[in-house]
């Protein structure tokens, strides 16, 4: 049975409390009045015992309270004040929370601090806003170059094989005004890759839209010079150098002030045979299509552009500088030195694009064409003619991060190999390669303009360590001895650290980078005030000669670098010290963006694996032959 209570609840008791109060003032009024009209205690009696039980004991019974001491909860009885204070507790707990949650809504948000900016973050802004300062075309509006504007506007009227076509935009190649796609085109690759690679990074400080803009800008200029449905020729070149009178190599002009109706200083030059230049080309689309998977119909456009490419290069056999009818005059400023290299580099770039494994079975059934040293010059070297080491590295990727198995194993394990002879060579524990004195690496003491096959150099080392690390490999062989992977972090940040001026001369080789850095950079538009003056072909003369700083500083313009002996001198007619390139910005920009600290953590392992199947056929189609 339910039990009964002795004790109204509270709600019911302040009634009661009240109603016998009235009573009792009532009673003890009446007998007040009574006992002035000489009332007697009879009277008093009978007065009392008018009044009910309850009333008589609170006016009685002086050992109650005439205040509730408890309250009746229902199952439970308890105190009071005891009460009141948990409810008095529980209302300022939900007011509390209530305003706490206010703040937090409507107050003002404190986020944690971001970690401070480190100089590569730094000076990679400043790297890739080079690119924008090389733009050739209608610039756009948000381009932030004060000192550039339109110009060449009118490439590809004018072609050497009399064909009329639409080649505006691009990039100038360096400090001259001449558009060159074989290095060009090695410039895209080379910033696709590590877009890919690094692109967290790049989101992380802002810089993933910027990237990209520089990428498309030299990838709709590459897909200007062919036609897509029927490649069978190339337009490899816009602007000449050694053509007798006045060129855009003798001349001294800003862009803008191009003189169009000259017909020897704009000039397109196509080519019609080109393994080379087609296989590089079409590494940068294929690249560029992945830094894109996200646009579908530009992604798609790229890649049809790559397979082409990539047929026209295969068919070709040969080089489009001896063989494709460049002008002979033009060979010597791109000459390339074989075409081997292209087709692998091209032919793994496609897979990763496409994820169709012919092209997996070509880049591995031709290795004997591949070996380290064989098509590419210069052991060791990745630059804008030689692929072969960056084209291993990338499929040693493969091997060690998704393990295709048979039939690709045995050769992928040989580019594997080969790829560690490489950053073994890169090593100070070794003495393949000469340095300077300060330590930077020498890959030929002949070649001037070291730094960019150094920056180069750089990205392939911390982009294999962090290969190496995401395989959860944190060893790797030269030979009897092992190496931890910091040490090849440790020599891409020495090169690094030196080209923005950890040298003897405290020289930062990045225009615009720190308090000391060269003032005479060979650069026609960065040498020439933007005055509203049109300066003719000789009229800059004065500028190229004067011996006094730019009066644009050109920011994040790598230059060519020092001597072997660490030595630079800082006149504008040193153009082996002082000019800057497209290639050699895209390797400082690469290697940046993989000691660029924003955040933690290695490559990005998942965006170049996306087009790739689950699984690999067990008997790939014979691919065509190379050299049949």
């Amino acid at each position: 049975m339910p039990r009964t209570s002795h004790h109204a609840p509270l709600h019911h008791a302040y009634p009661l409390i009240l109603s016998s109060s009235f009573g009792i003032f009532h009673t003890l009024f009446s007998w007040k009045s009574s006992c002035d009209s000489t009332s007697s205690w009879p009277s008093l009696l009978r007065r009392l015992e008018e009044l009910d039980e309850t009333q008589r004991s609170w006016l009685l019974d002086t050992r109650k309270s005439r205040k509730p001491t408890q309250v009746d909860l229902g199952c439970i009885t308890c105190d009071i004040r005891f009460f009141l204070f948990s409810i008095c507790l529980v209302w300022t707990a939900c007011l509390g929370t209530g305003i706490g949650i206010v703040v937090w809504k409507y107050g003002p948000k404190h986020h944690p601090q971001p970690p401070p900016v480190d100089n590569y973050t730094v000076a990679l802004g400043m790297a890739l806003n080079f690119f924008d300062f090389q733009k050739s075309g209608y610039l756009p509006p948000a381009n932030n170059v004060t000192w550039r504007g339109p110009s060449a506007l009118l490439d590809g009227q004018n072609t050497s094989d009399n064909v009329k076509t639409n080649l505006t935009g691009g990039y100038y190649d360096a400090g001259d005004n001449i558009k060159f796609g074989f290095p060009g085109a090695f410039t895209m690759t080379l910033l696709s890759w590590g877009a890919i690679e690094y692109g967290s990074r790049y989101e992380a400080i802002g810089e993933m839209e910027h990237i990209m803009e520089i990428i498309k800008w030299g990838t709709d200029y590459i897909l200007e010079t062919f036609n897509a449905s029927n490649v069978d020729k190339i337009y490899v070149q816009v602007g000449v150098g050694n053509t007798p009178g006045q060129n855009d190599l003798t001349c001294w002009e800003r862009p803008e002030d191009l003189d169009y109706f000259d017909d020897t200083s704009r000039i397109a030059l196509p080519v019609y045979v080109g393994s080379d230049l087609a296989g590089e080309m079409a590494a940068a689309l294929a690249a560029a299509s992945i830094v894109f998977k996200d646009t579908p119909d530009y992604s798609k456009e790229l890649l049809k552009g790559a397979t082409a490419l990539y047929k026209f290069a295969v068919d070709s056999q040969g080089t489009y500088s001896a063989n494709g009818g460049l002008l002979q005059s033009e060979v010597e400023f791109y000459n390339s030195s074989g075409y081997y290299d292209e087709l692998l580099w091209g032919g793994a770039w496609l897979y990763y694009a496409t994820g169709n494994s012919s092209y997996l079975s070509q880049v591995t059934y031709q290795a004997t064409n591949n070996t380290n040293p064989g098509a590419a010059q210069y052991f060791g070297v990745f630059d804008w003619d030689n692929k072969l080491v960056g084209a291993q590295l990338l499929l040693t990727r493969l091997r060690i991060l998704q393990g295709p198995g048979y039939p690709y194993e045995q050769v992928l394990s040989q580019y594997n190999n080969q790829t560690n002879l490489v950053m073994c060579a890169y090593l100070p524990y070794f003495t393949t390669f000469p340095r300077t004195p300060a330590g930077l690496i020498l890959f030929d003491e002949k070649r001037p303009q070291p730094l960019p096959a150094v920056a180069n150099a750089a990205f392939l080392a911390a982009l294999y360590a962090d290969y190496l690390e995401a395989a959860d490999m944190p060893i790797w062989q030269c030979g009897p001895n092992q190496f931890g992977i910091n040490i090849l972090r440790n020599f891409s940040q020495s090169q690094i650290d030196y080209i923005l001026g950890s040298n003897p001369l405290n020289m930062s080789y990045v225009a615009g980078f720190s308090d000391k850095f060269p003032q005479q950079v060979h650069h026609r538009a960065a040498s020439m005030p933007f005055d509203n003056q049109r300066y003719s072909c000789t009229g800059g003369y004065i500028w190229r000669d004067k011996n006094a700083s730019n009066p644009h500083v050109l920011p994040g313009a790598m230059v060519g670098g020092p001597d072997n002996l660490d030595q630079f001198t800082d006149i504008r007619s040193n153009s082996a010290q002082t000019e800057p390139s497209l290639v050699g910005n895209a390797g400082l920009v690469a290697a940046l963006i993989a000691h660029a600290k924003v955040i933690k953590g290695g490559i990005d392992i998942k965006p170049l694996f996306a087009a790739i199947p689950p699984s690999y056929p067990s008997s790939p189609p014979p691919p065509a032959p190379w050299n049949p």
